[in-house]
């Protein structure tokens, strides 16, 4: 299927907080209850659509244990977006977003990059939360991330999250804010009557989002 621009997404937070059942949820509509670790990274795409045009995802599931930090941190470069996880029952895992926050914007371009706080597994019961709402509402909100609480295993929320975030990734686009700069957008192969060609002249941007 053709689509106009291609979003390279990354997935962050520590180990455990459901990031690739997220991520299967996306892509694949489906919910694994066995924890499997992830290893480097794991892939998987999808196409959307934002304002009557198609847009693809790449979206990369980077693993959370601290051994794999350093091998993961080179698929930070050249995302639009992240997601930042955590997990709602798990209190410790929401501590150390600001350690994650802080390698998405060193690894990556601070003023590009959309990041998108979710707070993964709302589907739980108040009894068993460790971590409200509010909060994870006001930490996003001091860091200029935007916020959602979503369930990988109920799939509340979770084309919500990855929606948001390319809706301001396209904002950007539209208002001009990726021109001359470090590519985190391809030109995708458009639709027949040529809007990615317009598109790609929007962008100013000779190399798409190769590496240059």
């Amino acid at each position: 299927m053709a689509y106009e621009y291609l979003m390279k997404f990354i997935i962050v937070g520590e180990t455990g907080v459901g990031k690739t059942c997220l991520l299967n949820q996306f892509t694949e509509k489906r919910f694994n209850p066995v924890y499997d670790v992830t290893i480097g990274a794991e892939y998987g795409s999808k196409i959307i659509t934002i304002d009557n045009k198609p847009i693809k995802l790449q979206i990369w599931d980077t693993a959370g244990q601290e051994k794999f930090r350093s091998v993961t941190k080179s698929y930070y470069r050249g995302a639009a977006g992240a997601l930042l996880v955590y997990d709602v029952t798990k209190r410790h895992t929401f501590e150390q977003l600001s350690n994650w926050l802080e390698d998405v914007r060193q690894h990556g371009d601070p003023k590009l990059m959309t990041v998108t706080v979710v707070g993964n597994k709302c589907d739980v019961g108040e009894n068993v939360r460790a971590v409200n709402a509010e909060e994870g509402e006001e930490f996003a909100k001091s860091n200029g991330c935007l916020f959602i609480e979503a369930s990988a295993e109920t799939a509340v929320n979770v084309e919500a999250a990855f929606e948001i975030t390319a809706e301001r990734i396209y904002g950007k686009i539209e208002n001009g804010d990726f021109e001359d700069r470090s590519p985190r957008i391809r030109i995708g192969s458009g639709s027949e009557n040529g809007n990615g060609a317009a598109a790609s002249k929007r962008l100013n941007c000779s190399c798409g989002w190769r590496r240059c």
